[in-house]
């Protein structure tokens, strides 16, 4: 258990100090070990507050998930913008295949955040899902936008398949070293993009 002095402090029991404390680690724990696996009370207890201070922040389970999926598509929609180069979507692509091909190979990657979230909350009509939805129509449109400045005629399509990809290279992490799989990766993101604008 944390040995954290923000619960004495009444200041901090109440302010952002506290709400960003719990959404540490819930962060760390949801993704390491699973969302349904985590439950509020060790959230609360790795975090050193009691209850009545956790739902004061997070009036449920539920709320503090969709803060934390929020929270991970903020960190991940600016790295992509980030590695994103306007007016040269190859070199764009092979920034994101790097970026990918480092992270995946990381000790403690487990893979996607929003899949993994999507696995443990099938049902489309949950709120949790439709947070996981949000994001990946975004991912989706950040690919099809990167095929669209390539020239490629079903940018929407092609961005789907650029998405599949980086989804399998996420997997891939686990089982390869970071240089191959990132060449791996850029070769196919390129030859995806490359075959349908010769077909275009």
């Amino acid at each position: 258990m944390s040995t954290d002095t923000t619960e004495q402090s009444p200041h901090l029991r109440s302010g952002p100090a506290t709400r960003e404390r719990i959404l540490a680690v819930a962060n760390e724990m949801f993704y390491a070990n699973g969302i349904r696996a985590t439950s509020a009370d060790r959230i609360i207890e790795e975090a050193g507050i009691t209850k009545v201070t956790f739902y004061r922040h997070f009036r449920t389970k539920a709320d503090l998930v969709i803060a934390y999926l929020k929270a991970q598509s903020a960190a991940e929609r600016a790295w992509v913008t980030g590695a994103r180069t306007v007016g040269d979507p190859l070199g764009s692509l092979r920034a994101l295949a790097a970026g990918i091909g480092t992270a995946g190979c990381q000790p403690g990657f487990r893979g996607c955040a929003f899949i993994n979230a999507a696995a443990e909350f099938p049902d489309p009509q949950d709120a949790v899902r439709a947070a996981v939805d949000e994001h990946r129509e975004w991912i989706y449109g950040e690919f099809a936008a990167i095929a669209a400045e390539a020239g490629v005629a079903d940018s929407p399509g092609v961005g789907r398949q650029l998405v599949i990809l980086r989804d399998g290279a996420m997997v891939s992490g686990y089982l390869n070293d970071a240089t191959e799989l990132t060449r791996w990766l850029s070769a196919a993101f390129i030859s995806v993009v490359s075959a349908a604008v010769g077909t275009s």
